[in-house]
């Protein structure tokens, strides 16, 4: 379905930061924050599947509640078809959160434990005026159709399902509203292998009748890479290289993404033959990261520079799509 020849962004990221105050922190002018999200710029094109891949706290999960706008930056804009996210009144957003969904990691807690299937699929329906009361009944077998439930579940409650079946409700909550873009935020981290690749077939398939777009968000390789069309890798609240899949894995540019390679037992045949990178020493406090790259402190090929100069998220060769933000393995490379 996605083809990158004919490709249109659906969303623009430009200068996105997000800071939140510290807990228990003083009041005042100079109190500190955590750079969450700190200077991201990036395109979702229409049709595509984005992944997102970082270790903890990198702001994987922060990057997407701004996407589909759960959270106000601290700058920086969200373009929804060219329109700020952002700056919409109240109104407009209401109309436009419609269209940009979530799918959460713990589908335990995104549903009410005390509510039904079916009141659950309803809520958003009704509240958005998506259909007709008299047409609910139909409209709800259908979303549970697609998600490959019986229909006779939808009296059950979020506790009567396994893990699995919860995350396919997720997905049809999500449905209910006709989105365009989905934020799939680690929905299979918790899920036993089996059923994770269930409910990766299921996004695939979903995407292809639907003509959905995604943002995939993981800590692993493996799942990323077999949804998405693009990869971006994030450090420290940037994005550190982006690219398209194959390339990603056929070339990893960024010491950290070829430090995630060496890490996953998914083959990176570029990679074979070359000194492993093992990381060493704790990721640095987003509180007060490192000046100049985030990732010197822990980089096998940091050199003096590295302290003292903000890399740029650049184009690996001119008209490139693949970027990354090292400018040392960029320049061995050109020598």
């Amino acid at each position: 379905m996605y083809n990158e020849e004919e490709r249109k962004p659906l969303v623009i990221v430009e200068g996105l930061k997000k800071y939140y105050p510290l807990r228990g922190s003083t009041i005042g002018k100079n109190k500190p924050v955590t750079h969450a999200v700190d200077g991201v710029d990036f395109e979702i094109f229409e049709g595509e599947t984005l992944g997102i891949v970082g270790e903890s706290g990198c702001g994987k999960s922060t990057i997407g509640r701004q996407i589909v706008a759960l959270e106000k930056p601290t700058s920086g804009r969200v373009l929804y078809q060219g329109e700020s996210i952002s700056d919409m009144s109240s109104g407009r957003l209401r109309k436009i959160r419609t269209q940009l969904q979530m799918v959460f990691q713990d589908s335990t807690s995104s549903l009410n434990p005390r509510k039904q299937v079916y009141d659950i699929l309803a809520a958003p329906m009704l509240y958005h005026g998506i259909i007709e009361k008299d047409k609910l009944d139909e409209e709800i077998n259908r979303l549970l159709d697609l998600v490959g439930l019986p229909k006779s579940m939808k009296h059950r409650y979020p506790h009567e399902f396994s893990g699995g079946q919860r995350q396919r409700i997720g997905i049809a909550k999500a449905l209910s509203v006709k989105p365009r873009l989905i934020v799939c935020d680690e929905p299979v981290s918790a899920l036993d292998v089996s059923v994770q690749a269930q409910i990766l077939n299921l996004l695939k398939q979903l995407q292809n009748e639907l003509k959905l777009t995604y943002v995939f968000i993981a800590h692993g390789l493996g799942a990323v890479r077999y949804v998405s069309n693009r990869i971006a890798i994030m450090y420290l609240g940037r994005i550190v290289e982006i690219a398209n899949t194959q390339e990603l894995f056929d070339d990893p540019i960024h010491p950290y993404t070829q430090a995630l390679f060496d890490a996953s037992p998914l083959p990176a045949p570029k990679l074979r033959g070359r000194q492993r990178i093992v990381l060493k020493g704790e990721i640095p406090s987003s509180v007060n990261p490192p000046k100049g790259c985030r990732f010197h402190t822990r980089c096998p090929y940091a050199i003096e520079s590295c302290r003292i100069d903000d890399p740029e998220l650049i184009p690996i060769k001119p008209g490139s799509d693949h970027k990354a933000a090292c400018p040392v393995i960029l320049a061995q490379r050109e020598a």
